[in-house]
């Protein structure tokens, strides 16, 4: 408890994920809600950081108030958003064939990005967690990327933790369209991307090496930690179990049952 105590206490920047580390579903983690207050006495600051697409920030920011952790849409960064930036940054004005839902269609036209259903017309297949994914949204990305479109995606998470199971989530709909195009999607932006991590480093104002990681997957929190060099505090509280942690090949920083360890290492 003492490492951990004094790792919080030198670094500034808090990067925290929410599904699985903050809440599972609707059920707010134990202590979550007196950390992240914690952390604001403390004079931390903190950044929400979701691979989640189906949610906007504004649905992230409410959820997390409504839980009784003071939060403002501007310190969420999830991959709509990031995907949303990427492509108004490399393909201006691109027409994009979203397989993705209305978050992730909304960020890409707030950034101005066209959306567009013609194969022959299609710079982009954005691909995202799609609860609407049919024959007809696969058909129409397979003849894109045989034209040449670029296939970009949100995040790699092969399930979302929910309140006693899991939900299939974008690497499914990233599988299907790798499956019939024989291409790699590339690049995929959420975490452990650097591409997010640039966004939410911006967002802190800090450095790396200032920064943890607080997150309950190691394929993509944790990764992005130890690849670019933030501490890395794995949560037993979401996809990743006691036996599964000790079994890593490479052990984060720490491994807590959950944030309310770290609410009492404050």
């Amino acid at each position: 408890m003492g490492n951990l105590r004094e790792l919080l206490r030198v670094k500034r920047g808090f990067v925290l994920d929410l599904d699985g580390t903050l809440y599972l579903g609707d059920e707010l983690i134990p202590g979550a809600a007196e950390f992240v207050r914690g952390l604001r006495r403390a004079g931390k600051r903190v950044a929400f950081v979701s691979n989640k697409a189906v949610e906007s920030r504004a649905e992230h920011s409410r959820k997390l108030v409504r839980f009784g952790i003071e939060c403002s849409e501007g310190e969420i960064i999830n991959s709509s958003l990031v995907l949303a930036r990427y492509l108004q940054r490399t393909r201006p004005g691109g027409r994009v064939f979203p397989i993705a839902e209305g978050p992730v269609v909304r960020d890409l036209e707030s950034h101005g990005l066209v959306i567009c259903e013609d194969p022959d017309a299609i710079d982009v297949v954005a691909i995202s967690w799609d609860r609407g994914f049919n024959y007809r949204k696969i058909d129409i990305a397979y003849r894109a990327a045989l034209r040449g479109a670029d296939l970009v995606a949100t995040n790699p998470d092969r399930t979302c933790p929910m309140q006693g199971y899991r939900l299939p989530d974008a690497a499914c709909m990233i599988a299907a369209v790798e499956a019939c195009t024989q291409r790699s999607v590339d690049p995929i932006v959420g975490k452990p991307s650097r591409i997010m991590l640039r966004e939410v480093l911006e967002l802190l104002g800090l450095a790396a090496q200032d920064c943890i990681m607080v997150g309950d997957r190691p394929e993509t929190d944790m990764l992005m930690a130890r690849q670019a060099g933030l501490a890395g505090v794995l949560v037993l509280t979401g996809v990743t179990n006691a036996q599964q942690a000790a079994a890593l090949p490479d052990s984060p920083t720490a491994v807590v049952d959950s944030v309310a360890d770290l609410l009492r290492a404050l």
